[in-house]
């Protein structure tokens, strides 16, 4: 479960006992520090750390942090909005206890997510987290929907990079091949012991197609713990790699051709423990309500993509016939697709069946994107919107005239359609949204005039 109540002054009810239980429980097992973990709007994991003995002081108090974080970029260069973007003010950093976890790659270290709210008690409207968590709250309450999401992880492993920080991979078997699952062994055997240790459900973990590429895949759950686990997963990953004498990337291309990294999203909408998404009576068993879901988020798919593949970057890995579906088009286990529709094997569709958003890679903030497509699938549910026709085969030898558009091509474009996206903007409100723009423009700027080789060498290490 993820604690979807706010954060309050003096902690909710019960946090505070339960987090000197937990203060207590985790000293005697060594561990002597706690990793306070967000994503800032650019996609990069910040954190900040306390002593375990603090942690119920942060469940009551929080733990405090500047707003300028809402305006980093990649490369650690600040940009403004009207509100974000100075040294002035303060937040405070709230751990989710419910998410709270023992990291076995670290040891004595624990880990937990944050919520962000203001120093008089109230919802920072820049957070993320509480962006998604109200999104999820409000479609329960006013459409009585629940969602299922996970995020598959795609990264590429690597020899330490010298001062020029070169891409060399550290396996060198071929896409899918049971060399390269050999040569990774020692380290993917501790890789799967650790997230089972940190309570993470893996359902399969693969070599990919990329040069030194990996895949690993997790069980859903509900949206917020989703981007939760995406980002403990990659934290774990990164530190089982390190132990091991080897890099990790999570970019969305670690070099200015070829196939890059996704971040794939799966989501399910559920009312009264029914998969909206089979059983049904539109096309591949959709129940109406989930044929409106998958037509607002195809619908909006070329704004999403400022939120989904938000770094310049994403671009040099959305191309076509790469099976990263950069075509707003749609079809039953179509993978070139820019929507997949996932039904599942007979006999277990009513769990298994669920959309698979294409263009999404690791660069992207998991909460924003989770959101954002949720916003999107609500907004063609109240819209009773409908599906265009279903497309089979590569999209890219369709024209414009049948109904399939290229998704943006540059970032540019993207914040481009992002920008005249009521939806979308109504639904991060305007701090958020506004946020959005000027770090995607600022990324935009800080690659100004550089090839793709130097924009995948700019941001290769930086997720």
């Amino acid at each position: 479960m993820t604690t979807l109540a706010d954060p309050v002054p003096g902690g909710r009810p019960g946090d505070v006992e339960r987090a000197g239980a937990l203060s207590g429980e985790l000293a005697g097992r060594g561990v002597h520090g706690i990793v306070l973990a967000y994503v800032d709007t650019a996609g990069i994991g910040r954190v900040k750390t306390i002593p375990t003995a603090k942690l119920a002081s942060a469940a009551a108090w929080g733990v405090g942090m500047s707003p300028v974080f809402d305006t980093f970029l990649a490369n650690d260069s600040i940009v403004t909005t009207d509100v974000l973007g100075s040294p002035d003010g303060d937040l405070r950093l709230y751990p989710d206890l419910d998410q709270l976890v023992e990291l076995a790659a670290q040891p004595g270290w624990a880990w937990a997510p944050v919520d962000r709210i203001t120093q008089e008690g109230e919802r920072h409207p820049g957070c993320s987290r509480t962006f998604l968590r109200r999104t999820v709250q409000e479609a329960a309450a006013h459409q009585e929907i629940t969602f299922k999401a996970a995020v598959e992880i795609e990264w590429a492993v690597a020899r330490p990079p010298d001062a020029d920080g070169a891409f060399v991979p550290a396996v060198t078997g071929p896409a899918y091949g049971a060399t390269r699952q050999v040569e990774l062994s020692d380290c993917a055997a501790e890789l799967l012991a650790a997230l089972a240790r940190q309570g993470v459900d893996v359902d399969q973990f693969h070599p990919e197609y990329a040069a030194g590429q990996f895949e690993l895949s997790v069980a859903a759950l509900d949206p917020v713990a989703a981007a939760d686990r995406s980002v403990l997963v990659r934290q774990t990953i990164r530190a089982v790699a390190r132990r091991h004498g080897l890099a990790v990337s999570f970019a969305p291309a670690v070099s200015g051709q070829g196939v890059g990294n996704g971040g794939h999203i799966h989501l399910s909408a559920w009312r009264d423990g029914v998969n909206l998404h089979a059983g049904g009576d539109r096309r591949h068993g959709m129940r109406p309500e989930a044929e409106s879901i998958a037509a607002g988020v195809l619908g909006h798919l070329p704004a999403l993509t400022a939120v989904t593949a938000p770094s310049p970057a994403s671009y040099l890995r959305l191309k076509p016939s790469q099976w990263a579906g950069v075509f707003t088009a749609w079809g039953r286990e179509t993978r070139e697709a820019g929507l997949r529709v996932i039904t599942g094997m007979a006999g277990h569709r009513d769990q298994a069946a669920n959309l698979e958003v294409k263009p999404v890679d690791l660069a992207a903030n998991p909460y924003l994107a989770l959101g954002c497509l949720i916003a999107a699938g609500l907004d063609g549910l109240a819209k009773g919107a409908r599906l265009p026709q279903e497309i089979t085969g590569d999209p890219a030898h369709l024209s414009d005239a049948e109904g399939v558009r290229r998704l943006p091509t540059s970032l540019g474009e993207a914040v481009e359609e992002f920008r005249t996206c009521r939806p979308l903007r109504a639904a991060l409100g305007p701090v958020l949204a506004d946020a959005v723009i000027a770090v995607r423009q600022g990324e935009i700027g800080a690659v100004a005039g550089l090839d793709d080789d130097q924009v995948a060498a700019a941001y290769r290490w930086k997720y």
